[in-house]
């Protein structure tokens, strides 16, 4: 049975690649922190979105589908599904509520990963929930002709109970007695729960509700606000590339963890640079108008035209703006520069002195 040891083996992952994608996360995570806090009134209408495509996105690549106005009925609970592919969409709104509302109380145990696994299929009568799986499986994929390919191996059934069991011990040893980032050890638990691929059916969406678990345990709440499964359905290509790389020579304790570690962290600084942008929209809206102009003027490098505020202002009319640099030439904020459809701006930055 494979030995599951991250003691040393995320350290081989520490190179400038890396290191700068955990500086960028951890950089973003303290800005979400502050900005969740300031904004906590109006950040519903973000984790109502994210909850949304969270569950389509993530079923979406199981290919499970209904159409967006039902999808958004059976999110927000204002629906009773009526087909299967809708029960199994249901089963995975309860668990990320679940995870949203309780991660603090579900440990890192195979347990636990079995109750998720269970109310992912509540909503079904064939029995599948909950249990680990009762025969060997195989990972397939079809080639350009439509073919099945057997693509990978996972852990026997018999010796899956057990293997669960030590992964799961392993990430808590590592996490609680080392040093190691959990932004590194989060994704080699995923790829290690991936290849034992330990249900008969679902363990891609386990994996993807898995993932949100840790990173909200280790501090991580980007996934709150924006949909970590919509940008992986976005870039599946590359996410199966990134599994199958690193699965390589899984069985024989060599596979490199480095591709599918660099795709999901670049997948989380994605998710913060989108929480960001969007907040970004949030806080200026709260700022009065000509305080925005004002602001683009002095954080613009040398001249700016009327036309050009128009593009970084989009929500401000040409009226408003006109009137703003009217009153800031005239309290000599703000130097004119040239006429008629030639005039520029720039900060006064010797009267600023």
């Amino acid at each position: 049975m494979r030995n599951y040891n991250y003691q040393n083996k995320w350290q081989e992952l520490l190179n400038p690649e890396i290191v700068c994608y955990l500086t960028t996360i951890h950089e973003y995570k303290g800005q979400q922190y502050l900005i969740a806090n300031r904004h906590a009134d109006v950040l519903t209408d973000l984790v109502e979105l994210a909850l949304i495509q969270s569950t389509e996105s993530s079923n979406k690549i199981e290919g499970i589908y209904t159409s967006d106005e039902r999808l958004k009925k059976i999110v927000m609970d204002k629906t009773i599904p009526s087909t299967r592919d809708e029960r199994e969409i249901a089963g995975y709104r309860d668990v990320l509520n679940t995870i949203h509302e309780n991660y603090e109380h579900i440990p890192v145990k195979s347990s636990f990963i079995l109750q998720l696994h269970r109310d992912l299929y509540k909503f079904e009568d064939i029995g599948i929930g909950g249990d680990f799986k009762s025969a060997d499986n195989v990972i397939e994929e079809r080639d350009v002709h439509g073919n099945k390919l057997v693509r990978f191996h996972p852990v026997a059934a018999w010796e899956t109970p057990e293997a669960v069991e030590r992964l799961c011990e392993a990430y808590n040893y590592t996490l609680h007695y080392s040093n190691a980032d959990p932004l590194l050890l989060i994704p080699m638990f995923i790829l290690d729960f991936l290849c034992i691929h330990p249900f008969r059916d679902g363990n891609g969406r386990m994996s993807r509700l898995l993932t949100l678990l840790l990173l909200y345990k280790s501090g991580y709440f980007v996934g709150k606000y924006i949909s970590i499964e919509r940008l992986i359905e976005k870039t599946k290509d590359s996410y199966y590339h990134a599994l199958q790389e690193s699965s390589k020579n899984w069985h024989q304790e060599s596979n490199d963890y480095m591709p599918f570690v660099k795709y999901m962290l670049g997948i989380i600084v994605a998710a913060y640079r989108d929480f960001m942008e969007r907040t970004k929209l949030i806080e200026e809206k709260r700022i009065p108008k000509p305080d925005r102009i004002a602001e683009e003027i002095k954080n613009h490098m040398g001249t700016i035209t009327k036309a050009e505020l128009l593009k970084v202002v989009p929500d401000v009319s040409q009226t408003t703006i006109q009137r703003t640099l009217t009153e800031l030439v005239r309290q000599e904020k703000v130097k004119k520069i040239g006429e008629g459809r030639y005039t520029k701006y720039t900060w006064n930055w010797d009267k600023e002195s």
